[in-house]
């Protein structure tokens, strides 16, 4: 990006994190800034929240990230589901919360994550889509670093955020729940980096797990699951848990307390697909957030890299059950389908379905020997509250499921505060409760009580027993500002610019490849499907007024500077709003990564 392009100014409809103070551009000069566009329903947004900590950490009295909130689902728009979210995710930089999308059209842009790079005398030197920055950030912050120094014109010192109040209570946005073999419940309390057990009332602590510090030893928990008797026997311990923000799986043993790393290097995912079991403590994985045994392993819902894994306990290997990387809605036999953030599992009583809340797609999908079905939704940008026949019921952001003994399902409709129902007999949903503060999990008890983790308001609660409610709801679609391009022939350009001190790596063939489909499936007469070039002639259908075009692009790369370079592998998806319009340009260009190395 050219170094003569002044920064739009910081406008927004209010600021966190900076004990109420608005902030500008001219409170913040001498700093380099780092504007990271997120919405917080986006894994690949909190991912990029876990690659700023170190930097954060590290430049801390030169750099200044601020979170600009563009809200994607509806329920993001509010302030204080935003103020939530910011203190579940353990944000500790100013976020200003950009709820009419102004700043993401003043900086261009397209895509959740987006970073935007300011130098301290206010102008755009670099902007990037997606996640796995942070190495580029760290050279391109050393330069400026340099440069302004030299220049007299960066300012080190105290940077302009404000923590808010330390909070109390025994829970601190839990997210799962399981029942234990002698009734007890075992809570993920998230945002505290701990397990918690807890009587059988869900009130009354027996005992913590974990300290209550980021990384000691887990970060983010989420899933649970008991594994049976036999198996959990064989493994040494009976409870697996997705320590979703270190990318790994742990392991307890209830009986002595002792906590296993059993699955994940660490590192988050980066890698190729296949379908070959890995050695499971050597194998990168991204966001494990949900665990369900079904198919004689544990499996695992992939959110990060919207796929469903397995673990087997006893042979200590992972591999790929379903989906393809993709985030996107696409049924069919397994593992060639997509998803889109899974986030939530459950399996029917006779062992049948495994049952999951897809949720970036506001979708009730279930696996059935071996075919992905989906029951409820209609894609990743259609979402709402609305109850009737499945084929036009929606979800708003679905984080949880429990299948019930009698062939029906509870999903944990997050956004919307509500617990649904989906009857198959019936091909019907209906509203049981609502009103709640991001409900984020339920588990039926081997009693058949139906609890619910009600994460926004820190606690556990029980449903109320036949309880239905009718909501004829809202339907609501993601608008941001489209593309509008013209009819017929059309140039789609992804432009890659490998990160400082990184080449293209082609020693396990072609370094790149872009995925494109579009929904409507009619919007796209031609250009559909997988190559390994960044640029694709599509051809637009003319008499589709509108739609989404879906670009999944990646590159791998090496480090040119070292003898045995690391690997990395750039990604991003795109869906992009277009228009049809035949004014439009023929041309649309996406950045993979745009950082510029002559920008300090």
């Amino acid at each position: 990006m050219n170094s003569s392009v002044r920064a739009p100014e910081l406008k927004g409809r209010g600021w966190l994190n900076t004990g109420g103070k608005a902030l500008t551009l001219a409170d913040l000069r001498g700093k380099i800034l780092v504007l990271d566009f997120w919405t917080f329903c986006c894994i690949n947004c909190l991912h990029v929240l876990d690659e700023l900590r170190p930097l954060e950490e590290k430049y801390g009295d030169a750099l200044v990230v601020i979170g600009v909130h563009s809200p994607k689902f509806e329920h993001e728009r509010d302030p204080a589901a935003l103020a939530a979210a910011v203190e579940r995710y353990g944000v500790h930089h100013p976020v200003i919360d950009d709820g009419d999308m102004h700043l993401w059209q003043q900086y261009a842009a397209k895509a959740w994550p987006t970073l935007a790079v300011v130098d301290p005398t206010g102008y755009l030197v670099a902007s990037m889509a997606g996640e796995g920055h942070a190495e580029g950030l760290s050279r391109l912050i050393d330069e400026l670093i340099v440069k302004h120094e030299a220049d007299g014109t960066l300012h080190r010192g105290d940077g302009p955020y404000v923590p808010p109040p330390t909070p109390d209570g025994l829970l601190r946005f839990p997210g799962k729940a399981i029942e234990l073999p002698n009734g007890n419940l075992l809570v993920s309390d998230s945002a505290r980096h701990s397990l918690v057990e807890v009587t059988p009332d869900g009130e009354t602590l027996v005992r913590r797990i974990g300290g209550e510090t980021r990384g000691e030893p887990f970060s983010e928990p989420q899933g649970l699951v008991v594994l049976p008797e036999q198996v959990a026997s064989m493994a040494g311990y009976d409870v697996v848990i997705a320590d979703t923000v270190n990318h790994q799986l742990r392991a307890l043993d209830t009986s002595t307390g002792e906590i296993t790393l059993v699955a994940g290097s660490g590192k988050p995912w980066r890698s190729a697909v296949d379908d070959h079991p890995h050695d499971a403590l050597a194998t990168d994985l991204s966001s494990p957030w949900d665990l369900a045994w079904y198919d004689d392993r544990v499996i695992i819902a992939m959110a990060g890299i919207h796929q469903l894994w397995w673990f087997d306990p006893i042979k200590r290997t992972v591999g790929v059950y379903a989906g393809t990387t993709v985030e996107a809605l696409r049924d069919g036999p397994l593992p060639d389908v997509w998803m889109a953030q899974p986030s939530g599992l459950s399996v029917s009583a006779d062992g049948k379905r495994l049952w999951i809340a897809d949720s970036e797609t506001s979708a009730l999908r279930y696996v059935e020997e071996n075919v992905l079905h989906t029951a409820v939704g209609q894609g990743l940008f259609d979402f709402g509250h609305v109850d009737g026949p499945a084929a036009e019921a929606l979800f708003q952001h679905p984080l949880g499921v429990a299948a019930l003994p009698d062939g029906s399902v509870l999903v944990a409709d997050t956004y919307n505060g509500a617990i649904r129902r989906f009857d198959p007999a019936a091909n019907e949903v209906s509203t049981v409760d609502s009103g709640l503060a991001e409900p984020s999990d339920v588990l039926v008890t081997a009693t058949n009580e139906v609890i619910v983790v009600e994460s926004a308001a820190h606690r556990l609660i029980r449903l109320a027993p036949g309880v239905v409610k009718t909501v004829t709801g809202e339907r609501h679609r993601t608008e941001r500002p489209p593309s509008h391009l013209a009819p017929g022939e059309v140039t789609l350009d992804v432009i890659f610019t490998p990160a400082p001190g990184q080449k293209l790596d082609s020693q396990f063939g072609s370094p790149l490849r872009l995925t494109v489909s579009a929904s409507p499936a009619e919007l796209l007469l031609e250009g559909d499907g997988v190559t390994t070039e960044l640029s694709r002639r599509l051809v637009l259908n003319p008499d589709v007024p509108k739609g989404i075009l879906q670009v999944v692009a990646q590159a791998a790369t090496c480090d040119v500077d070292a003898e045995y370079g690391a690997c990395h592998l750039t990604r991003q998806d795109w869906g992009v709003p277009i228009v049809i319009d035949r004014a439009g340009p023929d041309r649309l260009p996406l950045i993979l990564r745009g950082v510029d190395p002559s920008a300090g």
